[in-house]
């Protein structure tokens, strides 16, 4: 499915007026135009453009968005099998499972090199139990399958 399909359009009108372009650079070759140089930077970079705004439109792929999870960062994420998100203080109940699932569908596996094929997300708050003094607490953990995209909340 197309992100959107104006960029689409555009990528399509792009490339026919980079097939345009190098028409006219052709016909600047052959007639020796004192243009002609700039014009194959001109078709090429058209030509770019529309590769650009194609492939974008074609790959994209939207953030999934699940009810009852709250927009959390990601603090940690050693590029094979875990990362970490940061809940807010004011995390509602509930919001915890929901919220944990959301992140990791939201991962991409392109670039991940997990051993299993495993990536263990996890959703922690730190508490202060004193002045200078805190503890992490992992409030709730999911696995995500890179293979197969299952996700899997943990109990």
């Amino acid at each position: 499915m197309a992100a959107d399909p104006i960029l689409l359009t555009a990528g399509q009108w792009l490339g026919a007026a980079s097939g345009a372009l190098a028409i006219t650079t052709v016909v600047g070759y052959l007639r020796r135009w004192g243009i002609r140089f700039r014009l194959v930077g001109v078709t090429s970079f058209t030509a770019l453009l529309a590769v650009s705004c194609i492939t974008f439109a074609v790959s994209y792929a939207p953030r999934v968005r699940l009810e009852g999870a709250v927009s959390v960062p990601v603090v940690y994420d050693n590029g094979s099998d875990l990362v970490v998100a940061a809940a807010p203080v004011e995390l509602p109940p509930g919001a915890a499972g929901p919220t944990v699932l959301e992140v990791a569908e939201n991962l991409r596996g392109s670039g991940r090199s997990s051993a299993d094929g495993l990536v263990h997300v996890r959703l922690r708050r730190v508490e202060n139990l004193g002045p200078g003094l805190s503890k992490p607490v992992v409030l709730a953990e999911a696995t995500r399958n890179l293979t197969s995209g299952v996700v899997q909340l943990q109990p």
